[in-house]
């Protein structure tokens, strides 16, 4: 599809976005005054423009960004402030620069999204597990054409993954890359969807053909994120807005609110729930449910349907409720599963950093990374310890930072999670924008309430993940876990807005325990 001067236009008009178009010598609503201009780029980088590119001029853009934008032969830009004085470009000067980008980049590459099965993922913890397990399943069913969008890597060709930079791709982004897959020949596209996609509308004008919702609790509060819970919430509720089907944790909290949502939007909702052995929980279209006492086997049910027995790769009661959500996901979307055979590539399923397993040969010590980050995930994986291993009495190190200059309840909450159920915290480097890193475990040093928990701050992360090896090796009389959250097998770590090279918590333990790639 081409978009134009013209084109653009109408479409912004339609969407009430537009205010008017500028000129150095014209003001008007009527792009028929105007030369009519083919767009063969769209852009929100000034470095990166031609005579054919429509540049989106959006979050904090200065008008000496345009310097060298008429030598460049820039033709027009998208703002919600007047640049002619800084050139001679035609302006489209729009109510909210963030939504004009999101329609227009969709018009530019042509509507991927209406050639995709489109599956949103949402909620605080389990995101990129649901959408990896719905991947999965969508790949066996379609002879791998199922695209993925995840906070650690995106897949354009159901095959080849490369790191992601967002967890929700910003809009132009998002339909490039949308473009690419169609291209490649998917039908399908998992994406999760975060509540900063909403707040800055990332997914502006996208349409889920189906939307889930895993679950919710407190988190990314702060004054550059979410003010308050209920803003994070309402910006998490705005997929069931923009969703044709609904797939619902029956024991989401909230889930009366968030079923009222799907009634007012018109879907249907499609539930999942994680029930107890006894097959005690709350009922649900489809359910996982411990098969052992040790929760090594999970039974997994649709309906009176027994979908069998399955053993995933990732352990955790909590990912095998995102087993069912995934396979409600891909239920609601239609997809025809004759035989059970399709799910079972659930079990196949490996994620980086998430809940790997590493068994010292020097001492009875049991690592796992994670990218445990806030309360709720700090709680499931603590709950997995203590369900697997607490009969051993084990002794819990848990090496852990948090993000700066955001998410700043997590600090506390992370302390509050953690420090009744171990023997030590190591707080250390995590991601940061311009704090430092030792102001933050300072900081959450502070929050601790019991004084039976040790505690000591090593600002170098590589170090911290040392220290807690060494000591677990100092007592061989004793059955240590060590547990290193919030960066799984990323290898870097962001401080002052830098991406600093890091060996990653997996290599470092790999290393030290002399592991090298074996788990």
């Amino acid at each position: 599809m081409t978009l134009t001067l013209t084109s653009a236009v109408d479409l912004l008009k339609k969407h009430h976005l537009l205010r008017e178009i500028i000129t150095p010598t014209t003001w008007t609503t009527d792009p028929g005054r105007l030369p009519d201009t083919e767009f063969t780029a769209v852009s929100y980088d000034s470095r990166s423009i031609d005579g054919g590119t429509l540049l989106f001029c959006k979050g904090r853009f200065k008008p000496e960004y345009l310097a060298k934008a008429d030598e460049a032969g820039l033709p027009c830009y998208v703002a919600e402030t007047d640049y002619s004085d800084a050139t001679a470009a035609t302006g489209l000067i729009v109510q909210d620069v963030r939504k004009a980008m999101s329609l227009l980049s969709a018009e530019f590459y042509g509507r991927p999204q209406d050639s995709l099965t489109v599956i949103g993922v949402t909620g605080t913890k389990g995101k990129t597990t649901t959408s990896y397990f719905t991947q999965a399943i969508l790949n066996a069913v379609s002879h791998g054409r199922a695209a993925l969008f995840s906070s650690v890597d995106n897949c354009l060709d159901g095959r080849h993954y490369e790191e992601s930079d967002l967890t929700t791709p910003e809009s132009m982004d998002a339909f490039r890359m949308m473009r690419a897959a169609v291209d490649n020949g998917m039908e399908y596209l998992v994406m999760e969807v975060s509540s900063q996609a909403y707040k800055v509308d990332r997914v502006y004008g996208l349409t889920f053909d189906v939307g889930a919702f895993l679950n919710i609790s407190p988190d990314h509060i702060s004054p550059i994120e979410h003010p308050t819970f209920e803003d994070y919430l309402y910006c998490k509720r705005q997929l069931i807005a923009n969703s044709r089907r609904l797939v619902l944790n029956a024991d989401a909290m909230h889930a009366d609110l968030l079923r009222e949502d799907a009634a007012a939007h018109g879907i249907d909702v499609d539930t999942f729930a994680l029930h107890g052995a006894d097959g005690s929980g709350t009922p649900a279209d489809v359910t996982a449910a411990p098969a052992d006492a040790d929760h090594i086997d999970f039974d997994i049910t649709c309906g009176k349907d027994d979908l069998g027995r399955f053993h995933l790769s990732i352990d955790g009661d909590f990912n095998y409720a995102n087993a069912a959500a995934a396979i409600a996901i891909v239920r609601a979307a239609g997809v025809p599963i004759d035989d059970a055979e399709p799910l079972h590539a659930l079990e196949s399923v490996r994620i980086a950093g998430r809940m790997e397993q590493f068994t010292d040969p020097q001492s009875d010590t049991l690592a796992i990374v994670d990218y445990a980050h806030n309360y709720a995930s700090v709680t499931a994986l603590l709950d997995f310890v203590d369900e697997r291993y607490g009969a051993r009495n084990p002794y819990v190190t848990l090496v852990t930072g948090s993000a700066g200059n955001k998410a700043y309840d997590r600090r506390e909450e992370i302390v509050k999670a953690a420090q009744d159920r171990i023997g030590a915290f190591i707080f250390t480097a995590e991601d940061t924008d311009t704090e430092p890193f030792i102001d933050i475990c300072m900081q959450m040093q502070g929050y601790i309430t019991n004084r039976n928990v040790a505690s000591t701050v090593i600002s170098d992360r590589t170090t911290a993940i040392t220290t807690a090896v060494y000591d677990a090796r100092a007592h061989q009389d004793r059955f240590d876990v060590i547990l290193a959250i919030g960066k799984g097998d990323e290898r870097w770590i962001k401080e002052h807005n830098r991406h600093v090279p890091f060996e990653g918590d997996d290599r470092v333990i790999g290393r030290l325990f002399g592991l090298d790639d074996d788990k």
